[in-house]
């Protein structure tokens, strides 16, 4: 996979991005640089190898999974341009 500067053109139009033509160029070579990185990645053998969350063992805090709602309605609620019995009033968006 090559990325060209038209593909770099068409993700900065996505992102909102203003790139000029120099720049274009080198965020193709960029990318390309790093697409052949993580094509060596899948050279590398990892048989037999464990996913690791972390490079320390180690274990988490387990607390008890309680649902609650937070009785705090007033203080969400009070930030809200308009409210009624306790929920949010919005435009209606469906017909």
């Amino acid at each position: 996979m090559s990325i060209d500067t038209e593909t770099v053109e068409k993700i900065a139009r996505l992102a909102r991005i203003k790139v000029t033509d120099t720049e274009k160029e080198k965020y193709s070579k960029e990318l390309n640089n790093i697409i052949e990185w993580i094509e060596m990645l899948k050279d590398v053998d990892t048989d037999g190898i464990e996913p690791l969350t972390s490079v320390v063992d180690m274990t988490l805090y387990m607390r008890e999974d309680e649902i609650t709602d937070g009785n705090i309605q007033e203080k969400v609620l009070m930030n809200a341009p308009e409210t009624a019995e306790g929920f949010f009033v919005v435009p209606k968006v469906l017909e």
